[in-house]
């Protein structure tokens, strides 16, 4: 099992003895646990697509937190980070079927107009091609649906992801890493 070392320099206060140490400065090394399944990660990601349009970005701002495997990141992506430690880097292009899936011509479904007439008649919220409409499947929940054509009798409508079909460049750095057997417990003081 690979271990992760990391490094850093720790200024000594004012107070310490400058003959024992005359810099004020010692390094300090410590080691964590790489990430495998079931590890506490923190990170920065991004995604974009290869022309470099950016998808999703949290460099910036506060990085996000997940437990590897709990299904918050898609199964292409975790994979990317195993074996990586605080503080490492990773940028990767991910093909369509590892990332968001190929496109699915079975979820390209065509209505009749008549199912779509109340929404096409609404001047407040119009709905047109590149509209995104939803749905409810048998289980109540919504599925958002992109519509792709209105025709005279029909309307068409895309369920596969927006990404499906496309190459996602994934880069990750890694903020902290905590093994599979440690929990995260979260105080708020007020």
């Amino acid at each position: 099992m690979r271990v992760c070392a990391c490094a850093a320099s720790v200024m000594l206060p004012e107070t310490v003895n400058s003959d024992v140490l005359p810099d004020r400065s010692i390094w300090m090394t410590s080691t964590s646990s790489p990430i495998v399944a079931g590890s506490q990660v923190t990170l920065h990601f991004s995604l974009a697509l290869p022309d470099g349009g950016i998808i999703d970005s949290n460099f910036g701002k506060k990085p996000a937190s997940f437990r590897l495997g709990d299904g918050q990141m898609l199964p292409g992506f975790e994979q990317v980070l195993l074996g990586l430690c605080t503080g490492e880097e990773v940028e990767t292009t991910l093909e369509a079927k590892e990332a968001f899936g190929e496109r699915n011509p079975r979820n390209e479904q065509v209505f009749p107009l008549e199912k779509f007439e109340h929404l096409l008649e609404d001047d407040l919220i119009t709905t047109q091609v590149g509209s995104v409409v939803s749905f409810k499947d048998a289980g109540g929940f919504d599925l958002p649906g992109v519509v792709k054509a209105i025709g005279e009798k029909t309307v068409s409508v895309d369920f596969n992801h927006p990404l499906a079909g496309k190459a996602i460049v994934f880069t990750a750095r890694i903020v902290s890493v905590l093994p599979p057997e440690e929990q995260v417990v979260e105080v708020k003081l007020s």
